[in-house]
């Protein structure tokens, strides 16, 4: 009895070592990244190391990405004092002007970025539809990746934990 106990706690344990091996080293860190803002401001994924970043790929032509606009406005209004940065990233294919006279319209409180040469895209494994968002808490490390338009409550939930 004694050695299937021995067994039993010994499997426990190596199973907890496996669990806490894979949250350390599957981690995904955010990539590298240089935003260039319609404002022409610069905002790089190291300088905003610290604060919340949900950075969310977008185009004007794509219906779930206007239907989520008054969702990120929200979600501005309600973390940016808390630290949150957001940063709508426009696919490459859209047209700067168009992108320009939406966010002016829309009047987007948040960053909006232009990738017209396609770095954004890639250093984000290869975005390919649109809308996908991405959380990236304090410390760099992305904790949601969506393709497809986000749910509110678990958005501004995982938030409040950051």
């Amino acid at each position: 009895m004694r050695i299937k106990s021995a067994l039993g706690v010994l499997s426990v344990i190596c199973l907890l070592g496996a669990v806490a091996w894979w949250l350390t080293y599957t981690k995904s860190f955010a990539p590298h990244a240089v935003f260039t803002t319609l404002k022409g401001e610069r905002l790089t994924i190291a300088e905003l190391k610290g604060k919340p970043v949900l950075i969310t790929f977008w185009a004007t032509d794509c219906p779930s990405c206007i239907e989520e606009i008054p969702d990120l406005i929200a979600l501005h209004q309600q973390f940016n004092e808390k630290g949150l940065q957001i940063i709508a990233v426009a696919m490459p294919y859209d047209p700067p002007s168009r992108v320009q006279a939406l966010a002016k319209e829309r009047q987007l409180p948040y960053a909006v970025a232009l990738d017209i040469d396609s770095s954004l895209v890639r250093a984000f494994s290869d975005v390919q539809l649109t809308p996908t968002t991405f959380l990236i808490d304090r410390q760099g490390v992305i904790i949601m990746h969506k393709v497809g338009a986000f749910d509110l409550l678990s958005l501004k939930a995982l938030l409040a934990q950051l």
